[in-house]
């Protein structure tokens, strides 16, 4: 019997750490592209789901490596094939509607783009494939058969802020963020908000790596690296990073200098390539983006594809802060000032800025 999903399920916003496969990979004019089968199916030749990353790739232990978790996840459960495709350096947005234009006409179901990044290239072709299930993480794109997944930074980021605030002892903590756009501002603004809320006298450092993603801000850690180690010299001694790939430049700058940082989107201290410097990461503001790439995935094996704009708020469990770092139980007063944070913003108490 099939039934229906649903983006508001209890997320998996604590899981392992996202083993990345070796595949095999062929070149594509739109870029690498990685494709797995479902194993012996007697012959089905049903195509499953497909993600187009964003800029970072996978391998980022990040906001790309939660969305192929999901990948695999759904694979795992449907087993039919599925495919994930690599961005390219410089790439247009009619290089992106090709790449999704290419998975639809494969016979891919639903096709994810991941990322904003994906919003111009996907209002563009997804009414051109209408029997094909469209989704895209960050963005809202209007369409019958697209379905924009959207989350809450800000809240998440309020409860980092109020990490950092308890965490500190020379009352300065830093924010780098990847690329200076709307989206990572609200990561910005939940941080500050929850920083000040917490304890007014403590001062925030914010600095964003490119204004132009093209220019390597999500995809640069020797530019995170920098940047934190610019912030660690001004005396912050907890930075938090919303910047992809650039952010595991900022962990180990912050690894090195023996100060806090708190990681974005994936618990990243439980990423294997991020295990070195594990013990300096305090905690992490989450996305269940695994989550709603696989919910995405079950709507349509369902036969009852999602569409329209599914929000992942505090409220339903589809963003956070990880725990699995044993100090963040030992930070006097931590645990528990962001348990009551968290119960204020899921009450509406607090309501948490969207703008620095």
């Amino acid at each position: 019997m099939r039934r229906t999903t649903s983006l508001r399920r209890t997320p998996r916003l604590t899981s392992a750490a996202v083993g990345v496969a070796s595949l095999a990979l062929a070149a594509t004019a739109c870029g690498g592209t990685s494709t797995e089968d479902g194993g012996d199916d007697g012959g089905k030749e049903d195509l499953g789901l497909a993600i187009a990353y964003d800029i970072g790739g996978k391998g980022d232990q990040s906001f790309n490596d939660a969305a192929y978790a999901g990948l695999e996840q759904a694979k795992k459960e449907f087993g039919y094939k599925t495919a994930d495709i690599e961005p390219t350096d410089g790439e247009t947005d009619a290089d992106k509607e090709q790449r999704l234009a290419s998975l639809a006409k494969q016979g891919y179901n639903p096709v994810i783009g991941v990322g904003f990044a994906y919003g111009p290239a996907m209002e563009a072709v997804a009414a051109d494939y209408p029997d094909t299930t469209f989704g895209i993480v960050d963005s809202v794109v209007e369409g019958d058969n697209v379905a924009s997944l959207v989350f809450a930074e800000n809240e998440a980021s309020y409860l980092a802020g109020v990490a950092a605030a308890k965490a500190t002892r020379t009352k300065t903590v830093g924010f780098v963020g990847g690329v200076d756009v709307p989206l990572i501002h609200k990561f910005e603004a939940g941080y500050k908000q929850g920083v000040a809320d917490t304890d007014p006298e403590v001062k925030v450092v914010s600095q964003y790596l490119t204004q132009t993603a093209e220019e390597g801000g999500f995809s640069s850690p020797d530019k995170g690296k920098a940047a934190a180690e610019g912030q660690i010299e001004k005396k912050a001694d907890v930075v938090y990073q919303a910047a992809g790939l650039s952010g595991q430049g900022v962990i180990e700058a912050a690894a090195a200098n023996k100060v806090w940082a708190i990681g974005v989107d994936s618990d990243q201290y439980r990423q294997e390539a991020l295990a070195k410097y594990k013990d300096s990461i305090l905690t992490s503001a989450l996305k269940d983006i695994d989550g709603a790439v696989y919910a995405l995935a079950k709507s349509v094996e369902d036969g009852k594809p999602l569409t329209g704009t599914q929000t992942f708020d505090l409220k339903s469990e589809g963003v956070g802060l990880s725990e699995s770092n044993p100090k963040y139980a030992e930070v006097a007063g931590l645990k528990d000032a962001v348990a009551k944070a968290q119960e204020a913003v899921v009450s509406g108490s607090v309501k948490v800025r969207t703008e620095p």
